[in-house]
């Protein structure tokens, strides 16, 4: 799925005021990290992650991956990534303007 300027502009304004759900540290992209990251978004679509100053990766490479694993890279702004992807079957789902 392919997000329009508009679509991520809306998902920004609703990341904004979220905090990072997760942090990436030394330890950079652990499977473990990966899993949380996977079960998170199938419970809420959207999480807001940020890069601690030890972790090796940086900022565009980490959405990056996450990227190829099929997540929807909204924004990278400093250190955090905002990520996306959609659940049809959740109840309160994100409903994305056309």
């Amino acid at each position: 799925m392919k997000l329009t300027g508009k679509q991520k502009s809306f998902l920004r304004s609703l990341a904004m005021t979220k905090k990072a759900v997760f942090h990436l540290g030394k330890e950079g992209l652990t499977p473990a990290l990966v899993q949380s990251v996977e079960d998170f978004v199938v419970k809420n679509e959207l999480v807001k992650i940020n890069l601690l100053d030890a972790c090796p990766l940086d900022v565009l490479a980490a959405a990056a991956e996450f990227a190829a694993l099929g997540l929807e890279v909204v924004q990278t702004i400093g250190k955090t990534i905002v990520l996306f992807r959609p659940n049809p079957q959740l109840e309160q789902r994100i409903e994305l303007p056309r």
